[in-house]
């Protein structure tokens, strides 16, 4: 996944974000990166947006023409940003070998457009598209995985069956293929505290 946003954006993961604007050259990104609050992320570039004052620090740190500005803010615009929440259903009854479903919503900003990739090093023209994975980080393991693609809002359920009883530390992973610095990561504890057959045993206790 991480190997497509590359591939998109022409540039390595261990790069500066700002790479993929436009215009941004490594003496600016070091300028932005110097600078006291360091700006390191596309967000941090829209938050400068906020305010007059703000916008004309940005502009006096950029130093740029009317029409690379006017690049810079294309791709801002067309810069995800995606409210994501998440709810395990029947959290109080998971039982092992039974199926565990997780809801995620999605949801674009009020201004945030779904449209082509912002990509001038890549070959066609892209749409951008997510991937949503639950893994297990200690054991290396992935749980569930589904792809999609976004306009506005999307509700995805993800299945998985857990083997063991007890509480399993799982991850949720929300991530571009197109974009590189908008992932998001959320912990997920599915705690398994019953199963079959526990309740067999309980069954053939009460009889006895």
């Amino acid at each position: 996944m991480e190997l497509a946003q590359m591939v998109t954006q022409a540039m390595w993961s261990r790069e500066s974000y700002l790479k993929q604007l436009p215009h941004f050259t490594p003496e600016l990104i070091k300028k932005c990166t110097d600078r006291n609050p360091k700006i390191s992320s596309v967000f941090e570039i829209l938050e400068m947006g906020g305010d007059e004052e703000q916008q004309q620090e940005l502009e006096d740190l950029l130093q740029m023409s009317d029409a690379q500005r006017a690049d810079v803010v294309g791709f801002c615009n067309s810069y995800p940003n995606i409210e994501l929440k998440f709810a395990v259903e029947d959290e109080d009854n998971l039982r092992v070998g039974h199926k565990i479903v997780v809801k995620v919503q999605l949801s674009r900003g009020d201004d945030d457009v779904a449209g082509p990739v912002v990509a001038p090093f890549f070959p066609h023209k892209r749409q951008e598209g997510w991937w949503i994975v639950i893994g297990d980080k200690k054991n290396n393991s992935l749980i569930s995985i589904k792809r999609l693609t976004l306009q506005q809002r999307a509700v995805v359920k993800l299945e998985f069956v857990v083997p063991e009883k007890g509480t399993h530390d799982y991850t949720l992973y929300f991530m571009s293929d197109s974009y590189m610095g908008c992932d998001q990561e959320f912990e997920i504890p599915i705690n398994v505290d019953s199963d079959d057959e526990d309740e067999d045993d309980d069954s053939d206790d009460a009889s006895d």
